[in-house]
């Protein structure tokens, strides 16, 4: 490697043996999960009874209220793609019986949380929303929405965008999970902690909404709110090659290095210091009409989640000071019934000493706890049993693309999963000393994907990291638990915000 091409990758914040290894990545390809079926009710899956969802009302605030508690939201994604059919009718000729999702958004526009900024930007420029649309002005209409001459929606990050519209003011998804932080996120210091990754160009204006809504929620609920940040890290990007695997060349002659997918929020997180993490996507809120689902399946499974962490803590202060049959029996019986999780088949004949040291490797980890709704069509990763190295089975989250669908059986599993996962998940990422685990060495790094992309009409290669709730957390304790569809809402395209779940 030249070294023009070695100072690029040092000042990317990245090795040059991490370049080769993606390099060789790209040429070897990465393997398949080893998925053996789907985890579904009564085998991987757990659904709460009522009168479970009822006690952990009772018994998850008394837990939490010396606890730090942190509400983990990926907020660094563009909204670009929301208006993708909408960017698209702007370069056309303007005919809008081309396209039936711009006449479902004109015909409807009365609906949406920004209709009077997007009125009151139009007059500034000497027309009104009436006016353009009498007069058949659509283009006009929707530039106003998305450049920069307007509300600039089509370069800002989703959760600046307004949403949802009440009696006396409208939200953005910021708002809304300030909202939701006070129902089910509220811990140690009468403190609700959110934290936001964003991209570096959007922070001050996270920080501008947030100086909004944060004192006169406070005021409002009583509480207090701490508020941080954090960017992707550089660092994370990974290399693009051309079709022949060798580094992607730009037109100035600098290599290409794109972002690697939500996998690399990995490193975010590992240095968020909680005791309790709740991630959910910036897009997935509803209006206060809608949230007390949301509020009771997320204390159900924090809850669920105290209570795991126990049993798993009590086993390992045992088998840290003895290996007794007893003891050991113990710890067998949170890994097969408190975790669901399958011994592998040599097990039966190790040592007593043997037995607690692997029961120990096994459940000295970090735990999680992961909401799941019923497949509907919706993409996303699904959940899985995969057997591990050891001849173990775990349970995780696997998407399409890690799935060998040239394999009868293997698409016969794909196929046969009843559930996806909506990114609703709780983790606990401290150990029983309560030292804080290093979520990297918990990843399995031959979970990541490549994909086709262009780049100047080129073609090119690029590669992601293990998705954070996919190989991010391959060897993490993982439950799964069925939560109610109405939990997951998220906001793909302009549209859905016509769904009812996102009207007052």
């Amino acid at each position: 490697m030249d070294s023009n091409l070695e100072k690029q990758i040092t000042e990317q914040g990245m090795s040059l043996e991490k370049v080769k290894e993606q390099l060789k990545n790209f040429k070897e390809g990465f393997p398949f999960l080893p998925i053996v079926e789907a985890a579904t009710i009564g085998n991987g899956i757990k659904v709460l009874t009522e009168s479970e969802i009822s006690d952990f009302q009772d018994t998850y605030p008394a837990k939490t209220d010396t606890k730090k508690i942190i509400k983990f939201v990926p907020a660094s994604g563009a909204a670009s793609r929301m208006f993708k059919d909408l960017f698209s009718f702007l370069e056309g000729d303007g005919d809008i019986s081309k396209s039936s999702f711009v006449q479902k958004f004109i015909q409807n526009i009365d609906r949406f949380a920004f209709y009077d900024d997007l009125d009151n930007s139009l007059k500034e420029a000497g027309s009104s929303l009436s006016k353009a649309l009498s007069s058949q002005q659509y283009q006009l209409i929707i530039s106003h929405l998305l450049n920069d001459n307007g509300l600039g929606y089509g370069q800002l990050p989703k959760g600046l965008l307004k949403f949802h519209h009440y009696a006396d003011h409208d939200r953005t998804p910021t708002y809304e999970h300030f909202i939701e932080g006070v129902m089910y996120a509220l811990g140690a210091e009468n403190t609700v902690r959110l934290h936001f990754t964003v991209s570096p160009e959007h922070e001050e204006k996270f920080k501008a909404e947030v100086a909004l809504v944060k004192p006169k929620l406070e005021k409002e609920y009583g509480v207090k709110f701490d508020v941080s940040y954090s960017q992707q890290k550089k660092s994370t990007d990974t290399i693009a090659v051309d079709m022949d695997n060798q580094p992607f060349f730009e037109d100035d002659g600098s290599i290409l290095f794109r972002p690697a997918g939500h996998g690399a929020l990995l490193e975010n997180l590992n240095e968020i210091d909680g005791d309790i993490i709740f991630i959910k996507n910036i897009d997935n809120v509803v209006p206060d009409r809608l949230k007390n689902t949301t509020r009771d399946y997320k204390i159900a499974i924090g809850g669920l989640l105290l209570e795991i962490q126990e049993k798993v803590f009590d086993a390992l202060k045992r088998l840290e000071t003895d290996n007794k049959p007893s003891t050991i029996k113990i710890g067998e019986k949170v890994i097969t019934e408190v975790l669901e999780g399958k011994l592998p088949d040599g097990y039966a004949s190790l040592s007593d000493k043997e037995k607690a040291d692997y029961l120990i490797s096994k459940l000295n980890r970090p735990i999680r706890v992961c909401g799941m709704v019923k497949n509907t069509g919706e993409p996303g990763g699904g959940p899985f049993w995969v057997k591990e190295d050891d001849g173990s089975l775990s349970l995780q989250i696997a998407e399409t693309a890690q799935i060998d669908l040239s394999d009868l059986k293997q698409k016969e599993i794909l196929q046969a999963s009843t559930h996806f996962n909506p990114v609703d998940l709780v983790c606990a990422t401290k150990n029983y000393k309560g030292e804080k685990f290093n979520l990297l060495a918990y990843r399995d790094l031959r979970t990541g994907f490549i994909t086709e992309k262009s780049k100047s009409g080129r073609d090119l290669k690029a590669q992601e990291l293990p998705g954070l709730w996919n190989g991010s957390m391959a060897d993490w304790n993982t439950v799964f638990v069925e939560v109610p569809l109405i939990t997951f809402n998220p906001v793909k395209t302009v549209n859905d915000l016509l769904r009812d779940e996102h009207q007052g």
